[in-house]
């Protein structure tokens, strides 16, 4: 569970983030808005990265103010961005096994079996020997899960894991990510400009416009509403098609 009390974020006259409060409780909640509604700045407060001028933020009752990024990634804090950090020069293997060797595993033989069965989980087992700069787009998205699922994940942040995807892409992504509550117990924070990725995925979305709360629910409700088909890009057909 995600708790947002009264946050704000400031870069000098601009705020990104502005007095947002909300609670995040379904397994797999998406997040949409315009470009620069402060959606990567809310993923960075979540994952330390950047540091609010007022508010609070609680996940599973862990009060995360003030604690490091690193201190967050042991809480079990996970996230991909929207550019991957897979190295070109690695296997798919090492890609995952450099996140396991610091992820508390109490020998290599566990810490193995946990990278073998995340690569598995997002289906790039037959990947396993092949170079980071070998991959596909898709593989590389789906390495990047991989990795996020290595060391007991609590929360996983996807930011817009379905960029330059193909449809069938899409619907192996879409399967990935609805499977990760019940895979490892992680909820899910997806953001996406993917309405039709959102709509697939999501119990509960948020839309946020311009650092304030514009709406929040059971997903096609908070799609069909009209402040958020205007908020959205102006998208209005691939907001019908996906509601």
């Amino acid at each position: 569970m995600i708790d947002i009390d009264h946050l704000t974020v400031q870069f000098g006259g601009v705020k990104p983030i502005n007095d947002l409060s909300v609670r995040l409780e379904s397994p797999v909640v998406g997040l949409i808005g315009p470009n620069g509604a402060g959606k990567t700045t809310l993923l960075n407060v979540l994952s330390g990265f950047v540091t609010p001028v007022s508010g609070t933020v609680r996940v599973d009752d862990h009060r995360l103010t003030g604690v490091p990024a690193h201190r967050r990634a042991a809480l079990g804090l996970r996230r991909t961005f929207q550019t991957d950090q897979i190295a070109d020069d690695l296997t798919l293997w090492q890609n995952v096994q450099a996140i396991a060797d610091h992820a508390g595993y109490p020998n290599a033989a566990e810490a193995n079996a946990a990278v073998a069965q995340a690569i598995d989980y997002v289906g790039l087992t037959r990947r396993l020997h092949r170079r980071g700069s070998a991959l596909s787009t898709a593989e590389r998205h789906l390495a990047e899960i991989a990795k996020a699922l290595i060391g007991r994940p609590r929360l996983v942040m996807l930011d817009e894991p379905g960029a330059g995807l193909s449809e069938s892409e899409s619907t192996h992504l879409e399967q990935v990510i609805r499977g990760i509550p019940a895979h490892c117990g992680a909820q899910v924070f997806l953001i996406d400009h993917d309405v039709e990725l959102i709509s697939a995925c999501c119990d509960t979305t948020m839309v946020l416009d311009f650092g304030r709360l514009l709406a929040m629910g059971p997903t096609a409700q908070v799609l069909a509403q009209p402040e958020v088909r205007r908020a959205y890009l102006g998208d209005f057909e691939t907001l019908e098609a996906a509601a």
